[in-house]
């Protein structure tokens, strides 16, 4: 057995590396930290981290094409924020940006969905304190998200 703690870095294949570089430093506010040109490839911080680098994208180049949805492979990618009103203002972003795929509840987190533009999926997700995920410690479910409520009950709790 291996004892992984947490995932530490995404990379992703992208068309245009340029392109995806624009979208994650400015949609998820990711700095980039290293570029490879040889390889075509870039490495992302995202704001607050203590990693090297959270992302790094390997442009393929335009011809390139992706997995179609429903196939095997990467679902999505999961970025946490701090509280829940940080996650509601990345909605208006994502909205903003043409990135915004949907919203739920999946109790013990809040999460919205979009894609990037070659079409990697991702989720900004919020997560109750610890102390209040009650009957979410074991369950996954998925439920309409009722953010304004949300905002209501948990505006300023800090989790991340």
């Amino acid at each position: 057995m291996i004892a992984v703690r947490r995932l530490n870095h995404a990379v992703l294949f992208v068309s245009d590396l340029d392109r995806a570089v624009r979208f994650y430093r400015d949609i998820l506010g990711m700095q980039v930290i290293a570029r490879e040109p040889r390889a075509n490839a870039a490495f992302l911080r995202a704001g607050g981290s203590d990693n090297h680098h959270d992302l790094g994208l390997f442009g393929l180049g335009a011809g390139a094409s992706g997995s179609p949805r429903g196939h095997t492979g990467l679902y999505h990618l999961a970025w946490q924020v701090d509280t829940i009103d940080e996650l509601a203002a990345a909605r208006e972003v994502l909205v903003a940006a043409g990135a915004f795929g949907g919203e739920s509840s999946h109790g013990a987190t809040k999460s919205l969905y979009g894609a990037d533009p070659d079409g990697n999926q991702f989720e900004i997700m919020w997560l109750l304190p610890r102390g209040d995920w009650g009957d979410y410690e074991s369950a996954a479910t998925v439920d309409r998200l009722d953010l304004p409520a949300e905002l209501s009950r948990w505006s300023g709790v800090s989790t991340a």
